[in-house]
């Protein structure tokens, strides 16, 4: 009986170490921020009563270049995207034709130079024996009209010669300000016809938005409406934009019209050619709007309905909204700014201040 004592106290002594081993080696973990569901007010999931259209960047100002003088192209110094200065060569055609009338003007301005003098010199020498009266003013009036009509043949022989040189100078086609080359419609040994575009240029500067609205929905963009732009390519960010110019026609073939909306503050990273989506109504403007949120994103605990919305700081915030219609399991409210992050789910469950984790963006 003693010998089965003793087995029994070691073995309740092996146990009481192993509890106590377990327990030094257990850390405690740190308490998570509580996980939320949110849905972007605006957003395709959330819906939105306000209008929006999507455009695309484009540039202010435009030129479509095209050479002054035809001819067989030789050289091509630019590509799609080429970013170049005022001046910059951008194309050349065969400049040899006009090169030779070049020299076959100045030839021409050498003879009416020698006709010129030669005038000059009779003319001079005539006046001299008229002064003696040595001949008539007939004969003095003849060497006079010789001369002005050698110096007429002399100007006539110099403005074919300019004529000719800018002919040259247009064998090179410039670029008439800085700015990115957005198309060439052009290569090199293709035959072109002066006036005939071969590179669309857009100026550095102003970029702005291009949206087209359908004739019902015109009266939406007057000139000077501040509206909501955003660029899906740049994570959804959204500016605010200015309707600057409306088309006074429509398209023969969309039947919508083109609305240029100028950028104050453009976001940084905006290209040429980037999707955009236009909503009426700035960023605060657009309080005023409705938006579709699950019925399950509403809290309320008095009169007034309320949603939790997410800040930037990942804390929780109450905000007040207004109800103005409902649907199966959704309701219409106003109050809240387009990007807003509603929680749509366990919102009695929370707090005001509290530091909440976004399922999908922090899990």
């Amino acid at each position: 009986m003693k010998k089965n004592g003793t087995y029994t106290a070691l073995a309740l002594l092996v146990v009481l170490a192993l509890a106590l081993s377990g327990c030094g080696q257990k850390t405690e973990q740190p308490e998570q921020a509580q996980l939320v569901k949110v849905i972007r007010a605006g957003s395709d999931t959330a819906g939105s009563t306000a209008g929006t259209y999507s455009g695309t960047v484009k540039g202010r100002y435009q030129s479509n270049l095209s050479f002054q003088a035809g001819g067989r192209i030789t050289a091509r110094n630019v590509q799609l995207g080429s970013q170049v200065h005022a001046g910059d060569v951008l194309m050349t055609v065969n400049p040899r034709d006009i090169a030779q009338a070049v020299n076959q003007t100045q030839a021409q301005v050498d003879a009416a130079a020698a006709q010129l003098q030669l005038a000059q010199s009779n003319l001079a020498r005539y006046q001299q024996l008229y002064q003696v009266d040595a001949i008539s003013a007939s004969v003095l009036d003849q060497y006079q009209t010789a001369y002005d009509q050698a110096a007429a043949q002399y100007n006539q022989a110099l403005a074919a010669r300019q004529a000719q040189e800018n002919q040259l100078s247009y064998t090179q086609l410039t670029a008439d300000a800085d700015g990115v080359i957005s198309s060439v419609s052009a290569e090199v040994g293709q035959v072109v016809a002066a006036g005939q575009t071969v590179v669309t240029l857009v100026h550095s500067g102003d970029l702005e938005v291009k949206v087209n609205v359908p004739e019902n929905k015109l009266a939406d963009f007057p000139i000077g409406r501040t509206v909501s732009v955003s660029f899906w390519a740049l994570q959804g960010q959204h500016v605010q934009g200015v309707v600057r110019e409306v088309s006074p026609m429509a398209d023969a073939a969309s039947r919508t019209y083109e609305v240029d909306i100028s950028l104050p503050d453009p976001p940084e990273g905006m290209q040429l050619g980037m999707t955009a989506t236009v909503a009426n109504g700035s960023e605060e403007a657009s309080a005023g709007d409705a938006f579709t949120l699950p019925i399950s994103a509403i809290y309320q605990t008095g009169d007034t309905p309320k949603v939790w919305v997410v800040g930037s700081d990942h804390t929780l915030s109450l905000k007040d909204v207004t109800v103005t219609d409902f649907g199966d399991n959704t309701v219409q409210v106003t109050g809240l700014t387009r990007g807003d992050k509603v929680v749509t789910a366990g919102v009695h469950m929370l707090s005001a201040g509290e530091t909440v984790r976004v399922e999908g963006e922090d899990e």
